[in-house]
Parts: C-alpha cells; structure tokens; sequence
C-alpha cells in the first residue's frame, strides 16, 4: 500500500511538473509575442511618421518652387514698340501686331534685360507694363544683335528683381520654367515647365541679308511662343539662368535661351556706370559645335577656329589669320565661343590681351590692344 502511495505521488509531482512546464512556456511565449508585436507596432509607427514626413517634405519643397515662381513673376514686364491706351489694345492685337515682347527687371532702380529683336539698337525707344498695371517708357541704354541681348532703363524705384544664376553650373535632365507673355498681352506672365534639353547648342538664322548663327545656346523643352522672347529661362530656385530668345518653328518642344552669364558682367557695368563700352577683337570663329555648320570636314578638338578676319581690326593688326584655332586668352582655356565673349565683356578699350593660337600645327603667342566696338 506504502509503495503504491509513493508511485501515485511519484506521478502526481510529474503532471504537475508538466503542467509548470507548459504554463511557463506559455508564459514566455506570451511575453514574446508582446514584445514582438510591440516592436511591430512601433516599427509601423515609425514607417507611417517616415511616410508622413516625407510627404510634407514633398509638398514643402512644391511649395517653395511655386513661391519662387510667383516672385520670379512680379519681376517679368511686357514690352512695346508701339504705346498702348490700356490692357484693351493688348487684347486686340497680338504678338506680332503690337511688336511685343517680354522683359525682367534686374534692378530695383528699373534696369530691364530683354532680347535685341524685341526693342532694336541702342537709343531706341518702347513702353514697359510693369505687374501692377504702371507704364513707362523706356530708353535702350546697351543692344547687341550678335548675342540678341539689349538692356533698357525706365525712371522707377523700388521694384522687385530677379535672381541671376549661374548658366555655367547647369546640367542636362534639370527642371526649368519659362515665363512670359506669349500670343498676346491677355496671357501675360504665362508660366511653362520642362527640362535642359542640351547645352552649348548652335542654331542657323536665316536673315533676308546672309545666314547668322548663334552660338551657346541653352536648349529647353518648356514651351515658348510668339512674345515669350526676353522672358527669363528659371531654375526651381527661382534664379534666372537664361533669356528665352527662340524656337525651332518646325518642331515641338524645342527651344533656345541665351546662358545669363553673357549679360551678368555688361548688367553690372551698366548699373554702376551708366554705360558699357564693348570691346572688338575683330573676328568670325566658330568652336567645335558650331563650325559643322560651316565646313563639315573641319574636326577641332577645343578652341575657337578663326573663319574671318575683319579688316583694320584688332585682329588683323596682330597678325590673326583665317584658319589659326584660339585656344587661350591670357592663360584661360577658350572651349566655346561663350568663354571668349564672357572674358572680353570684363575688358576696356584700351587694354591688351594675349591669345594662344595654333597655325599650322605650332602653337604661337600674340598680342591684341582692344578697341571699342562701334
């Protein structure tokens, strides 16, 4: 009896036993699956906060483009060759018919930048509507049809004025906006987005006189029309870093503004002078993209190649001939025509400058005095 006592306890201490054992596997299982689900819930937490964030961060960044654009277009003004008696007259003629154009404002002091085949030659007169409906007329202090850039001036103060960027620190792929007054004044301060689609482009115009080019061009496929023309070029900063000026008629999407960086060093001169006394080197060249367009056999690896020679030009008088390839200018390397025209706007008549060229397969050095350009 005594030992059947003892087997009975004997197995009743291992159920229990058993029973522990499952109760604290349970047990820990339990805290387990809290801790897990804890850390899921956290975990979730986290995602949607990332998720939520990264959104606003979506929308903030919108927003400050939008923002930048509307400053960006309290800047931009319509201009005329021919008076208006109000906003009637704009909707009644177009473009074309009114001679219009678009402008931006560069200083608050009412220095405007806007293309040479809008406004014409120096000392030429138009009226400007500024975004609050005001209008002045304008003289046309500096034009320059090679580079199709001219800078007017009306009596103002204290206006809104962009941003200039830098158009040699751009790139292929990124987002522009054009703004302007396309068609006509009604659809003034039109803003269209799009992308660089090329740089250092070079175009052919057919004038009624000879064939031109222009050369450097920023290409964009942000559309522009008729009136678009001297309408800034913006990045999402908001700062100009080019000056629409032309389309491929034929084509869609495929447009061409002037890089900023021509016009900063003959905007700053004007505004703290007065004026801007251009300089003449005295010739035709043509780097490595655009002399295609003249001889397609001509292969040049950096370097402007010299096509014509002025007469009684600087130039000429420093020995320049046809055919030499410009590779320096006072020790900077010339890998565009751009580079070249952007160096001697910070020069005067007057001064000297050395040139690197190579002729014949030599590389020779030569000195040019500038003079002023008539």
């Amino acid at each position: 009896m005594k030992r059947y006592k003892n087997k009975r306890k004997n197995y009743i201490t291992k159920i229990l036993f058993i029973i522990f054992l499952i109760a604290l596997l349970s047990l820990i299982i339990n805290i387990y699956m809290s801790i897990d689900i804890k850390n899921y819930s956290n975990a979730t937490e986290i995602k949607i906060d990332e998720n939520i964030n990264e959104e606003e961060k979506n929308n903030d960044e919108k927003n400050k483009i939008v923002d930048n654009i509307d400053i960006v277009t309290r800047c931009i003004v319509g201009i005329s060759k021919l008076q208006s008696k109000g906003i009637t007259a704009y909707l009644q003629g177009g473009a074309d018919e009114l001679e219009l154009g678009t402008g931006i404002l560069v200083s608050e002091d009412g220095y405007i930048l806007t293309n040479q085949h809008i406004v014409g030659n120096k000392y030429s007169k138009c009226y400007i509507t500024l975004y609050d409906g005001r209008e002045f007329k304008a003289n046309v202090l500096w034009s320059d049809e090679d580079i199709d850039l001219a800078i007017l001036k009306i009596d103002a103060r204290g206006l809104e004025s962009v941003i200039l960027g830098d158009s040699n620190n751009i790139r292929v792929g990124e987002n522009v906006y054009a703004i302007g007054n396309p068609v006509g004044f009604e659809f003034q301060r039109t803003v269209t987005s799009g992308i660089i689609s090329g740089l250092n482009r070079t175009v052919k115009i057919d004038n009624e006189k000879e064939k031109t080019y222009m050369e450097g061009l920023i290409q964009t496929d942000a559309p522009i029309n008729v009136g678009n023309s001297g309408g800034p070029l913006i990045n999402e900063k908001g700062e100009v870093i080019g000056i629409n000026s032309i389309k491929i008629e034929s084509a869609e999407g495929i447009g061409f503004a002037i890089p900023i960086n021509m016009a900063k060093t003959i905007i700053n001169t004007i505004i703290q002078n007065g004026e801007f006394e251009q300089v003449n080197l005295g010739i035709l060249a043509y780097d490595k993209e655009a002399i295609l367009y003249t001889d397609t056999t001509l292969k040049i690896d950096n370097g402007l190649y010299v096509v014509q020679v002025i007469y009684d030009s600087p130039a000429e008088k420093a020995g320049i001939k046809e055919k030499d390839i410009i590779t320096h200018i006072d020790g900077n390397e010339i890998k565009s025509i751009n580079d070249l025209r952007e160096y001697m706007y910070t020069k005067k008549p007057g001064d000297i400058v050395k040139l690197d060229i190579i002729r014949k397969n030599k590389t020779e050095n030569v000195e040019i005095k500038l003079e002023k350009k008539s």
